[in-house]
């Protein structure tokens, strides 16, 4: 038998929502009945940023240093910074160098935070509006970009529906257990499925998960420590 040479199944926010009320056992019958679906679709992206990390939502981007400075700010959307280095110039080359990421109580404790030199240190500030302070502070001896990759947060759910979820396709199945188990939550004549709906959706995370991280090997290099 013939298939149909393709591999771009992607519902849109429309589709996903009658999907989820079918596993809930209900139907879509008003305008409400989608808005808050897409409340909840929102509400769902959130919580998943607080499950880990979605390496889809992973994106390079840089600050440029400024002489005698130490406080930056970082994209509103950024949920925290996962890597980071100092780059420096020379000769058209590019040298990138990790510097360490510290506490509040560790930037707290440095006696003199306007010391000035390469930065060798981060502590990264998650507030509404997300900063990050560099220590020492930058020196004019060259320029010096902060290079990082952040994870940012899903995007909204928008209000077109031919609009599509940003996830990838693997986590599809999760996204629907997961707003059917919402959608039941909110009405009492779904009540009886929430069980069912719960663990179908834990299970789905749990295999979308598993398989959304990173498959590089990792190497442990044991410690010397001389009394």
């Amino acid at each position: 038998m013939a298939t149909s040479n393709t591999a771009t199944f992607n519902p849109d926010i429309s589709e996903i929502i009658e999907e989820a009320y079918e596993k809930a056992g209900l139907e879509v019958k008003s305008g409400y009945d989608i808005k808050t679906a897409r409340r909840s679709l929102n509400l769902l992206s959130i919580e998943w940023a607080n499950r880990g990390v979605n390496l889809w939502t992973i994106e390079e981007g840089s600050v440029a240093l400024t002489s005698g400075t130490a406080q930056y700010n970082l994209p509103a959307d950024t949920i925290d910074l996962l890597e980071h280095v100092i780059r420096t110039t020379s000769g058209g080359t590019n040298q990138d160098v990790n510097i360490s990421r510290m506490s509040v109580s560790d930037y707290a404790g440095i006696p003199n935070k306007q010391q000035s030199g390469k930065p060798v240190q981060i502590w990264i500030d998650r507030q509404n509006t997300p900063r990050f302070y560099v220590w020492p502070v930058p020196d004019n001896s060259t320029i010096y970009t902060l290079r990082y990759w952040r994870l940012r947060r899903i995007q909204d759910v928008g209000n077109t529906g031919q609009l599509t979820f940003d996830i990838p396709f693997r986590f599809i199945p999760c996204l629907i257990a997961g707003l059917a188990y919402q959608i039941a939550s909110k009405r009492p004549d779904a009540e009886a499925r929430l069980p069912r709906l719960k663990q179908d959706y834990e299970e789905q995370w749990t295999l979308a998960s598993q398989e959304d991280r990173e498959k590089s090997s990792e190497r442990f290099v044991p410690q010397t420590y001389t009394v």
